[in-house]
């Protein structure tokens, strides 16, 4: 699992971006609807500027008593975050994660621009992946023998 390039990783996974201007309720009810935990803010040029957590809104709006409908994600957001490469190997996001105490890493192309985005929770159903293979390996196995 962990030798998987991040690309087999963000494969067929859909990510939400949005521009600084963008308000954080418009974020919190993008993150409700898509069911993700972390948009990215992008440029006009889709270029990553940063991104924009469940964390960030409480530890940067809600607890700093900032107004949702009138605050810009660009106040808010994490900027110039850590970002990986598609070519890298899955492992190396996680040693990245565990490092900076974070748990999304953007997939970034050679020039910047958004690929996909990368949660911890991704190692958990990578491993339930593995072990249904396995599974089915040893009961294939057992009805051989």
């Amino acid at each position: 699992m962990s030798q998987r390039p991040v690309s087999d990783v963000i494969r067929d996974k859909s990510f939400v971006s949005v521009p600084p201007s963008t308000t954080v309720r418009e974020v919190a009810h993008l993150m409700k609807s898509r069911h993700t935990s972390a948009v990215l803010v992008v440029d006009r040029r889709h270029l990553l500027k940063g991104i924009c957590t469940e964390r960030d809104l409480v530890v940067h709006v809600l607890a700093a008593d900032l107004e949702p409908a009138t605050t810009p994600v660009a106040e808010v957001m994490t900027r110039d975050p850590i970002t990986i490469t598609p070519d890298k190997p899955f492992c190396h996001a996680l040693h990245r994660m565990y490092e900076g105490g974070f748990r999304h890493v953007p997939v970034v192309d050679e020039v910047g621009r958004p690929l996909g985005l990368l949660a911890a929770r991704d190692a958990l159903q990578l491993d339930a992946v593995e072990l249904e293979e396995d599974l089915v390996r040893r009961e294939e196995i057992t009805v051989i023998l």
